[in-house]
């Protein structure tokens, strides 16, 4: 997970409505300069995007995100998912993530999660929700007692707050939805979708 977090400064958080915009999304984000795509379980045709992406774009790195249950780490994984992103996490759900084999981002925002999560061996976070949790300044202040852990902040960032997340040395990459906004993807405007992806790759 360590190394997921450096395949971009941005991880793209997509909700796809219609498994048809999929793969072009994906494309669009890969020639900008995205290698990866995190494709949220959030509607019903989430799994189907996972899948075709996984089969058509191979050389983007997709991910299904908002896991919050053992039978959907199951299907994500079927699907074609190539790592986990949990908005959260209980003990059931992080035992499902690992009996996936997957890597798997998990999320946390306070201390005594990140703790426990570190114990179990797990040292790439998602820092969600972020900007409602403290933003920059909690990350900042975490960074000395916790100097082995990395985050993905998700939640709030947007491109004009991307770069102050990104400065600090505890910070991977961030996530961010507004390279595939709802507007975007339902005109099927994926040249956008390459352009916001392009500025997106300079801010690292």
């Amino acid at each position: 997970m360590t190394d997921l977090l450096t395949l971009s400064p941005v991880m793209p958080v997509v909700v796809i409505d219609d498994a048809d915009d999929a793969v072009p999304t994906a494309r669009a984000l890969l020639a900008g300069g995205v290698g990866v795509i995190e494709l949220t379980l959030r509607t019903p045709a989430a799994l189907a995007a996972i899948e075709r992406v996984a089969v058509e774009v191979p050389d983007i790195v997709v991910g299904a995100g908002t896991v919050t249950s053992e039978e959907q780490a199951k299907l994500a994984a079927s699907a074609g998912a190539q790592f986990l992103v949990t908005p959260g996490c209980t003990d059931a759900l992080l035992d499902a993530a690992f009996a996936t084999g997957l890597p798997f981002l998990p999320g946390a925002s306070t201390v005594s999660e990140a703790l426990r999560l570190a114990e179990r061996g797990l040292t790439a976070l998602k820092f969600f929700p972020a900007e409602a949790s403290g933003g920059t300044a909690f990350l900042k202040s975490i960074a000395g007692p916790l100097p082995d852990l990395r985050f993905c902040p998700t939640g709030g960032v947007t491109p004009d707050s991307a770069r102050s997340y990104l400065a600090l040395p505890n910070v991977g990459c961030v996530g961010g939805s507004w390279l595939t906004p709802e507007k975007l993807l339902s005109t099927k405007d994926f040249d956008e979708v390459r352009n916001l992806a392009a500025e997106a790759a300079t801010l690292r």
